[in-house]
């Protein structure tokens, strides 16, 4: 709570600064904007809840800058390619260890800018009403009841793979079935509705933890696996010769 007390903080601090700029530094951005002189921001989208509030409030922010900022729905792989063409300029949800294949592959084109937050986890989640599955080893000999399957997001997501490999480290008769984010809640929430026994991916700070009542699973056989992890926004490389204010927004 007191992270998203410093967080809400921040937000509010931002636009009391900008909106306390005075006359001549409001009316030079919009010259500068309608000579072209500042370029359009093009921010990565995938389709993740944990990706849209930190979006959309850096998009208020650098508007009221005089940016023009647009939004590109991507998946995961597809961002980082953009972020290394220069196609996507921002990306704001960047999860290490989770995605570190990706900013491996393009580490020469794309930086990281600042760290959102710590400490995030992630894993195979039931409802709390499963009281007997507190451990993914819990199911076996059980995977009838959730007819043999864990609800994932789209398999573009390395994160994804521990689940698999959770499974095979346990030798659970489980299938990993992958949809995106929304339908797989979708599909967890009409089972829960019905108390019906369900496993699928979740992962925090998310609302489905405030709107249902549900558990991230322990996984003492793998402990290597679902490691806490850390959030950053990243960027093309080329940003801050491009943007250097916006540059400088995101970096702090």
């Amino acid at each position: 709570m007191r992270k998203v007390l410093l967080v809400f903080s921040a937000i509010l601090l931002s636009f009391i600064v900008i909106g306390c700029s005075d006359d001549s530094d409001s009316t030079a951005d919009e010259v500068s904007n309608e000579a072209g002189d500042k370029p359009k921001l093009t921010f990565g989208l995938t389709p993740w809840t944990s990706t849209v509030p930190p979006t959309k409030i850096a998009q208020i922010l650098l508007e009221d800058m005089g940016y023009e900022v647009e939004e590109r729905e991507v998946n995961l792989g597809v961002a980082f390619a953009g972020l290394s063409n220069g196609d996507v300029n921002v990306f704001m949800d960047y999860w290490s260890p989770n995605h570190d294949q990706y900013m491996d592959e393009y580490s020469d084109t794309v930086e990281i800018l600042a760290t959102s937050y710590e400490g995030a986890e992630w894993g195979v989640v039931a409802p709390e009403y499963m009281e007997d599955i507190n451990d993914i080893g819990d199911i076996e000999g059980k995977e009838d009841l959730v007819n043999n399957e864990v609800l994932a997001i789209e398999e573009s997501d390395p994160a994804v793979e521990d689940v698999s490999a959770a499974i095979d480290g346990y030798g659970l008769d489980l299938e990993v079935v992958h949809s995106s984010e929304a339908p797989m809640l979708a599909e967890a929430e009409e089972k829960m509705k019905n108390k019906e026994p369900v496993l699928f991916f979740g992962w925090r700070p998310h609302s489905m933890f405030n709107k249902f009542d549900i558990k991230i699973l322990e996984h003492k056989e793998t402990p290597d696996l679902f490691q806490s992890s850390t959030i950053y926004v990243v960027a093309h490389e080329g940003l801050k010769d491009e943007a250097p204010d916006a540059y400088e927004l995101l970096k702090n």
